[in-house]
């Protein structure tokens, strides 16, 4: 299958710490594909570096056949991102925040139809303050589709929400995948890697150790559920692996 991602030995240090020390995964068009670990492992450097927000130490990074840092600028039409930490002018609208993302880029999607497939239609001239959490969260989706990426990145997209807003995200995210975008995204939560994710890595102390399917983790895991082979994998304390 056609790669959208590759990182290769990527490492990165901060002050002569490691926080990322020789990973390597590919990511292949149309596919969902979760990079998880526990708090501090390392995902959100590895993303930063694949995105080109911070320059890796060393190792190979391509999107789309470009170079992540070199070509940001060609990149940005052509990725769109959603992280955890967005903070957006709570007295703007619904509509008024699209267009103002818009703006930003030479071509994009259709903003209403977007809104409409994630349910958000009549909310279009409601401030961002008066949306529910789960509404939030399916119009920061909208928002990193506006520039009609090829990939998007999606960063603890159902943190804070509750069972019911969570399954209407996947619906979403599952809709996305059937059109054929490829999607990265980190959750701390294994039932929706479970429902979503086609490959993982997993992170542990910033080195990979696991890559593969949910069900190949488990297989390589001495448990049944992947709570359990999630947790064992990503065990600080050192264990006899």
């Amino acid at each position: 299958m056609e790669s959208t991602i590759q990182v290769k030995q990527l490492c990165k240090s901060y002050n002569g710490l490691s926080a990322v020390q020789d990973v390597s995964f590919s990511v292949c068009r149309g596919e969902v594909f979760g990079l998880l670990g526990a708090n501090g492992a390392g995902k959100s450097t590895t993303l930063e570096c694949i995105l080109g927000t911070k320059k890796a130490d060393s190792g190979a990074i391509s999107i789309l056949g470009m170079h992540s840092k070199k070509d940001r600028k060609k990149l940005f039409d052509r990725v769109g991102v959603q992280f955890q930490e967005a903070n957006y002018q709570d007295k703007m609208t619904v509509i008024e925040l699209c267009e103002a993302t818009k703006s930003l880029y030479k071509q994009t999607a259709d903003e209403t139809a977007l809104l409409k497939q994630f349910g958000l239609i009549d909310k279009v001239k409601s401030p961002v303050s008066e949306l529910s959490g789960g509404q939030k969260q399916r119009l920061f989706i909208v928002l990193a589709l506006i520039p009609n990426p090829e990939v998007v990145f999606l960063d603890e997209l159902t943190t804070g929400l509750d069972a019911k807003a969570r399954r209407d995200v996947w619906k979403c995210l599952s809709a996305l995948k059937s059109q054929g975008m490829t999607i990265i995204l980190t959750s701390h939560f294994m039932d929706e890697v479970e429902a979503l994710c086609d490959r993982i890595t997993i992170l542990r102390r910033g080195k990979s150790v696991f890559s593969g399917t949910v069900k190949e983790a488990i297989a390589a895991s001495p448990f049944e559920k992947f709570e359990d082979a999630y947790l064992w994998y990503t065990e600080e304390e050192e264990d006899d692996r």
